[in-house]
């Protein structure tokens, strides 16, 4: 089972990707921006970026939508640009999902199997206890992954058939969102007169995109610090075993900024970028920054305070430790800190700040390193780094689930479709 990520979700098998001359479109709408990527398939399983449209995104704040004209209007700009350096026309995409509060559910189902050789009946009844899983009524089923089985109290059995036992489980990891939230970003996308291919949800797009295969199996988690917010996601043996999400970010650094220097927020992100670092060090207190001062002219020379370095840099520091903080949080509630061993891997827009990995490693615990995507040729350095993690993972999830079938939004986690959409999985891979 390992590596067996997302599955189906409407009960109607979509041809197998990529379409259309061997095209994949991904799109990621985050809060502070939109990325529109276009990529060719070269070979299986390789794919090469040939567009790429990157907007700022309006009308979205926190991964939520909150104005659908300016929403539209930002996907509609970075669509239109990767398709015209792609010299493409694209309908579908793959899009990430922020908002909606995906949550991550663990569970296990057992039944008896007679101390008989397991059939695919046996696993079909194993998976049909998913009807007990309670997720809400406005949840819609976004992934389901099976885990692996067990099989009389012995664990880690990734195919059970023909085996011998009187006891069979299986362990399913399901992660679901608001479906009203999710019917949102469907009504949004389709003013842009595009299909929404199939939904991955962020922290998994990152991962993919930025652990090696070695990580994913041994166990690490992917920390993605966006502009909205921070999203982690844990492997284990090859599986996404767990997401979850941190209200800070980026965003929150450069409004702390602007608040603590009295400057418009234009100004503080231009600071952050300059001159900002996530660790005050002894030079910072000798430097010596002009900081525009809000409602002044700045024409009139006037209108700048005159700040030295560390105090700018202090408030970073401040935020971003308070983010790190909450990240470890989480990932010791997850209840998979275990698997997570040594090892974090960081990525997103507000990681290229100087020293965040310094920082990030004694309140984490643990080695962490800054990653980028790897596996996506064509990115060049400007769309290459770690604030494009999302998108690429986007692409990657796209090649390795070629049949994965899409989620309309409007299906909550119900027995009957979460039973179905289970047996439709293993009838064609079991």
């Amino acid at each position: 089972m390992g590596g067996m990520f997302g599955m189906g979700f409407n009960g109607a098998k979509k041809p197998k990707r990529p379409t259309r001359g061997g095209i994949v479109t991904a799109l990621d709408v985050g809060s502070t921006k939109v990325c529109c990527v276009i990529a060719r398939m070269e070979e299986p399983g390789s794919l090469r970026v040939i567009g790429v449209g990157h907007q700022i995104a309006t009308g979205i704040r926190a991964g939520t939508i909150i104005d659908m004209e300016a929403a539209e209007t930002s996907i509609g700009a970075a669509v239109h640009a990767a398709e015209q350096m792609a010299g493409e026309t694209v309908h579908d995409v793959v899009v990430n999902l922020s908002m909606g509060h995906p949550r991550s559910h663990a569970f296990t189902a057992t039944v008896p199997v007679s101390g008989q050789e397991v059939t695919e009946g046996d696993i079909r009844r194993a998976m049909a206890h998913a009807r007990t899983l309670q997720a809400g009524p406005d949840q819609a089923l976004i992934h389901t992954i099976p885990l692996g089985f067990s099989l009389d109290g012995s664990r880690g059995i990734r195919d059970p058939k023909g085996m011998s036992g009187h006891s069979l489980g299986a362990q399913l990891h399901v992660v679901t969102a608001a479906a009203g939230a999710i019917r949102t970003l469907h009504a949004c996308v389709a003013r842009c007169h595009l299909n929404i291919e199939s939904i991955v949800v962020s922290p998994f797009a990152s991962g993919l995109a930025c652990l090696v295969e070695d990580e994913m199996e041994m166990g690490a988690a992917c920390v993605d610090i966006g502009g909205g917010g921070t999203t982690i996601s844990i492997f284990a043996e090859g599986n996404l075993v767990w997401t979850g999400f941190v209200p800070l970010g980026g965003r929150h650094v450069t409004n702390d900024i602007a608040h603590g220097l009295a400057t418009p927020l234009v100004h503080a992100e231009r600071l952050k970028v300059l001159y900002g670092s996530a660790r005050v060090n002894p030079a910072d207190e000798r430097e010596m920054i002009e900081v525009p001062q809000i409602g002044e002219d700045e024409r009139s020379g006037s209108g700048t305070a005159s700040h030295p370095r560390s105090f700018l840099v202090s408030i970073i520091q401040a935020r971003m430790e308070e983010i790190f903080e909450e990240v470890r949080s989480a990932i010791e509630q997850s209840g998979h800190a275990r698997l997570v061993g040594r090892r974090v891997v960081l990525t997103g827009g507000a990681s290229q700040l100087p020293n965040t990995r310094d920082m990030a490693a004694p309140i984490l615990d643990k080695q962490v390193r800054i990653a980028r995507p790897t596996r996506i040729a064509g990115l060049n350095e400007a769309h290459g780094g770690p604030a494009f993690a999302t998108v690429a993972g986007l692409l990657l999830h796209a090649v390795r689930n070629p049949t994965e079938l899409m989620v309309t939004g409007q299906e909550a986690v119900a027995s009957t479709g979460l039973i179905g959409r289970v047996g439709l999985w293993l009838r064609e891979n079991l």
